[in-house]
């Protein structure tokens, strides 16, 4: 009879409570029927592997099993829940795209948990309770969209984590609307592309505390790990809480602004081993690797090394070399500049970076303007090899500047936006893991240590020591270039904010004088406190 209460629910699902039903039973009972004929009377057409599902399904919901859901199983969904998978947790994810389901189940490691959901109310019954819910899903209206589908599937204390590049003032709207409804909303960061997503990335989450807490043993073990300072104790996970609101998505931001700069200033070094020193591809992968190998170890630095060894399929040229010279971006990088003028703090470099890819996309007009004016690089005739290490000393140089300016920006936004971001614990979740990981951040981590509201790394002593070192090779490299015709505006614009940054008087005082000439916008004195103006025409 209990089967048959079974395949009643089956057949008419919404016509029966299961009260004392069992899997034990209900498993027994299907192994007999799949033996025996005739045990199913004939108006009851089905097939068994179906039925098996079906039945499995209603159990599943009735007793939910599965620790974290995933909605979008694209590659970085689908790997941060193999991730999970990997470190114990039962996990079960759902796309629109069925396939990708699929994909999910027979990408599981042997002896995981893992579930691809034919529909987002059947994953959500299968969640325990809190729920915990990962978008990871393209930011803007498709995260409202998401959004609006889970409602009427949640309950009071189920969590929702944006896992995507949300624009930071979206969170914090989607977190008073939530909060309204007695739902938790957690904005989160996660970097390291879709290795560092199966292998461990950096997770950078804020708001939320409670649901930090309640999220925290998943995050920290399939977060990167590092060493700890202390070796005595075991690795650090590279993740922490990043401050109120939403703090998450707003160090993403500027973690991915700061990408940006570093990216812009390889290429720029790239351009002129190639084009003025004259290296090959072997010769920059050699160079390249050779870099990675001290003090500039970064994971940007090691990619660059492997790309000029990569071989095109369709040509056998080096790829590198067939790739159209116009550089995409999905916006966070001009979020960064944007938002750091609004505050304000100075971004030059990550604005220059910025609008090199903007320039970039015109290829025409460069093409054109290129025929009209004719630039010749001029080729490097000195010794290259001591050229090399200028290049090498001017990017590292320009590297730390770059840095600089996006903790600057954190630091500012943590007081003016209420956010209480620990810089200590970002840099410290950024030596692992993420994109712009380097061997820096480990001198950063040691500076945030000993002064936490240090307002730039660059009025750390270690650090200074360092930038006073570099920075003449950082000065040759523009002149040499500027000299070659050779476009280096991230490198000039490093060189303009260190200048600025420690020059004690700037020539602003003129702009101001100006600006009370022709507008009456007043001006402060050197020599007594508050606001004068002066009749410049009297």
């Amino acid at each position: 009879m209990i089967f048959n209460a079974v395949l009643h629910y089956i057949v008419h699902p919404a016509s029966v409570v299961l009260k004392f039903v069992t899997k034990k039973k209900v498993d027994n009972r299907l192994t007999f029927i799949k033996t025996e004929k005739n045990v199913i009377p004939e108006h009851h057409s089905f097939n068994y592997s179906n039925l098996q599902d079906n039945i499995s399904n209603l159990f599943s919901m009735n007793n939910p099993s599965f620790e974290f859901g995933m909605i979008g199983l694209g590659v970085m969904g689908r790997n941060l829940l193999l991730n999970m998978a990997d470190n114990g947790f039962a996990t079960i994810g759902f796309d629109k795209d069925a396939a990708k389901c699929t994909l999910l189940e027979s990408s599981a490691s042997p002896d995981t948990t893992v579930k691809g959901a034919a529909t987002l109310s059947e994953m959500v019954q299968q969640l325990k309770k809190p729920r915990k819910l990962m978008m990871l899903v393209p930011a803007g209206p498709i995260v409202d969209s998401v959004i609006n589908d889970l409602l009427p599937l949640l309950e009071t204390g189920d969590i929702i984590i944006d896992g995507g590049n949300s624009f930071y003032k979206d969170t914090l709207r989607r977190i008073t609307s939530l909060k309204e409804k007695k739902l938790h909303f957690i904005g989160m960061g996660v970097s390291g592309g879709e290795e560092g997503a199966r292998k461990g990335p950096s997770i950078m989450p804020g708001g939320d505390w409670e649901a930090w807490q309640n999220l925290k043993p998943v995050l920290e073990a399939i977060a990167a790990k590092v060493p700890s300072a202390d070796e005595k104790k075991a690795d650090e996970p590279c993740v922490a809480y990043m401050g109120k609101g939403a703090a998450g998505h707003y160090v993403k931001m500027v973690h991915n602004g700061i990408e940006y700069a570093i990216m812009q200033l390889i290429s720029e070094v790239y351009s002129i081993l190639k084009n003025v020193v004259g290296l090959n591809n072997n010769e920059l992968h050699t160079v390249f690797k050779k870099w990675n190998e001290g003090e500039m170890q970064s994971f940007l630095i090691e990619i660059t090394k492997d790309i000029f060894l990569q071989k095109d399929d369709l040509t056998n040229n080096s790829l590198v070399d067939m790739i159209l010279d116009k550089a995409g971006s999905k916006g966070t990088g001009k979020w960064t500049s944007q938002e750091a003028m609004d505050l304000p703090i100075p971004l030059p470099t990550i604005d220059m970076a910025v609008a090199m890819r903007d320039m970039s996309v015109y290829k025409e007009e460069r093409t054109a303007a290129a025929a009209l004016y004719k630039p010749n690089i001029k080729a490097f005739t000195g010794d290259k090899e001591k050229l090399m290490q200028q290049l090498h000393d001017a990017l590292y140089c320009a590297t730390i500047l770059s840095y600089a300016q996006g903790l600057a920006m954190l630091h500012k936004a943590s007081a003016s936006l209420e956010m209480e971001i620990p810089l200590q614990d970002v840099v410290r979740i950024w030596r692992g893991g993420c994109i712009i990981r380097s061997t820096s951040l480990e001198i950063f981590t040691t500076a945030f240590k000993r002064d936490k509201n240090l307002s730039n790394i660059l009025l750390n002593k270690k650090v200074a020591a360092i930038i006073k070192k570099k920075q003449t090779a950082l000065r040759k490299i523009v002149q040499i270039s500027a000299n070659a015709k050779v476009p280096v505006a991230g490198l000039m614009s490093a060189l303009s904010y260190l200048d600025a940054f420690t020059t004690e008087k700037m020539p602003t005082n003129l702009i101001q004088a100006q600006r009370d000439y022709f507008g009456a916008h007043t001006y402060q004195r050197t020599d007594k406190e508050g606001s004068f103006h002066t009749d410049w025409n009297g």
